[in-house]
């Protein structure tokens, strides 16, 4: 199983992440399953940002708005890891749905992709740059 992203958006990620080292960032990623078109940052309104992320509501709501008018569908989310590794924490896996959404994780300067496939169960998936 695998996933494309360009280089480009793939390196807006990782920079964004490297300039917040203290807190977690993260945004929403659009395109088909098996490929990340675009990455829309997103406010972390979390209560503890170096701890956790929380994206806003209302950039969720809007983004999926958008595409149920004929934007690009929200096929997942990205988020940091400021002082950890880019593997699902306990804290990822008790809020995964199951529901193949993909969580683009970026920890140590470096990304690595999953998809949640069942309640609080992640596979990891290739990232293939195109």
């Amino acid at each position: 199983m695998s996933v494309e992203i360009s280089s480009g958006v793939l390196d807006r990620m990782l920079a964004r992440a490297a300039a917040s080292p203290a807190e977690e960032v993260c945004g929403l990623l659009f395109g088909t399953p098996g490929a990340i078109a675009t990455a829309e940052p997103c406010e972390n309104v979390a209560d503890h940002p170096a701890h956790s992320f929380e994206i806003d509501p209302a950039a969720l709501l809007a983004a999926h708005r958008r595409a149920r008018h004929g934007g690009p569908a929200v096929i997942g989310h990205y988020h940091s890891h400021p002082t950890g590794n880019p593997v699902p924490s306990p804290r990822d896996a008790a809020q995964a749905m199951g529901d193949g959404a993909i969580w683009l994780i970026i920890g140590g300067r470096q990304a690595r992709a999953w998809r949640s496939h069942a309640p609080g169960a992640f596979a990891e998936v290739a990232i293939v740059l195109i």
